[in-house]
């Protein structure tokens, strides 16, 4: 079977870039807007909409498999390529990408992956959106082709094996975090609330709002779970501000305050994603990760800690895993360009016992939500995000389905 045109169409993805060095450093929220002036590269507002690219490529018998470009939002931070724009970037995939492909047989995704990854413009890799997009198409293309579902095209090509029950479900709150973790203890999400620590007036100037929040979720799942086995974890994102609290190599002061999250979130187990931001580079991000991960491990503090800042790329999470920056990595899969390098993220953090989330961000698509699916499954890693957007029950929706419909179809065929 032979890829025959690619076409492509411009959309809009589930939620919003944001210009996250701004919030930082004080943009105002107002309703859905962020009062101030933009500071990073490319930004026209601290707010700006989310923009995607449906990459749809016809086979010769006329199937047509389509994924979807779409970038973080954050984007242009924390060494991420900088703001995706589809007007800019359609050019780049029919001059560059599109000759490329058509003509090509569909007979490895994997092979087409490498190639993809391997293309340059002018010297430089393709943006980590295009990558991301261009191969979820290719990814279903070679499914379309060989009548199988994209999971098995993976467990089959990666050496893994589909799973039989879904992945963990990671639902996000977004700033809405009261009525939104309503909705994900109704729904029974497995990890949750996320909740959007991302300035330090949320975390509270020695951590007592979060405090308080957290014995407020706590208190909520107990009271109104509809069952006493519904034991979610609670996974926290807080963007850095702990350490901008305590200070980012002060492991000690940082671990006492999470011993004692530890302790409001029991009977729950605690996540803390992005305990610190060192806002220097990859190694300062990586040792000062690492430095507290041990300092938890030495005293028995059960908290785990999620690497997210400046673990960008496979080559990034290789790294962070064999120094055991974090307990877990978060696999922000449109940052790592080709899915296929979140699938061979997943499978390294599994091979060096490190926790694996498969993740992204709410400024995706349902169709790159789906692909991400399709990969959990074959991969098995602990977590995936529910995505797009901020509002939980779409995102949960979207990736709660698509392996409800992986297990019930294998089931059926057996």
């Amino acid at each position: 079977m032979k890829i025959i045109d690619v076409v492509c169409s411009k959309g809009r993805t589930g939620f919003y870039f944001d210009d996250q060095r701004a919030i930082r450093e004080g943009a105002k929220p107002d309703g859905m807007f962020y009062q101030g002036e933009p500071t990073t590269q490319g930004f026209s507002s601290v707010r700006m909409p989310g923009e995607s690219i449906s990459v749809m490529i016809v086979l010769e018998d006329g199937q047509v498999a389509y994924g979807d470009c779409a970038a973080v939002q954050y984007s242009g931070a924390g060494g991420r390529d900088p703001l995706f724009l589809a007007d800019d970037f359609i050019p780049v995939i029919e001059e560059h990408i599109k000759p490329k492909l058509v003509g090509r047989k569909l007979d490895s995704f994997k092979e087409l992956a490498e190639k993809l990854e391997a293309l340059t413009v002018n010297g430089k890799k393709l943006h980590t959106a295009i990558r991301y997009g261009v191969s979820q198409a290719l990814l279903d293309a070679v499914a379309k082709a060989s009548h199988r579902m994209m999971c098995e095209v993976v467990a089959d090509e990666y050496g893994c094996e589909v799973s039989e029950e879904p992945i963990h479900i990671f639902c996000q709150s977004g700033d809405d975090r009261y009525t939104n973790a309503d909705k994900m203890i109704i729904k029974q999400a497995d990890v949750l609330p996320h909740a959007l620590i991302n300035n330090i007036e949320k975390l509270g100037k020695n951590g007592e709002v979060l405090e308080k929040y957290l014995a407020w979720l706590r208190d909520r799942v107990l009271e109104d779970r509809q069952c006493e086995d519904y034991n979610p974890i609670f996974h926290i994102d807080v963007y850095g501000t702990i350490g901008a609290a305590f200070g980012n190599t002060n492991y000690e002061a940082m671990a006492d305050y999470l011993a004692k999250l530890a302790e409001i979130a029991k009977p729950f187990r605690l996540r803390i994603e992005g305990p610190m931001d060192c806002d220097k580079d990859r190694e300062a991000q990586m040792i000062a990760l690492a430095g507290l991960t041990e300092e938890l491990d030495r005293r028995g503090i059960e908290v785990e800690l999620v690497a997210d800042e400046w673990c960008n790329t496979l080559e990034d999470i290789k790294y962070f895993a064999d120094n055991r920056a974090g307990h877990m990595i978060q696999i922000k899969t449109p940052d790592l360009g080709s899915i296929s390098n979140s699938i061979e993220a997943v499978l390294y953090c599994k091979e060096r016992g490190v926790g694996a989330y498969l993740g992204g961000t709410c400024n995706e698509t349902d169709r790159s939500a789906q692909v991400c699916a399709q990969c959990a499954m074959a991969t098995q890693p602990d977590q995936i995000l529910a995505k797009p957007g901020m509002g939980v029950d779409e995102g949960f929706m979207i990736a709660n389905n698509e392996m409800q419909r992986i297990i019930a179809l294998r089931k059926a065929r057996k």
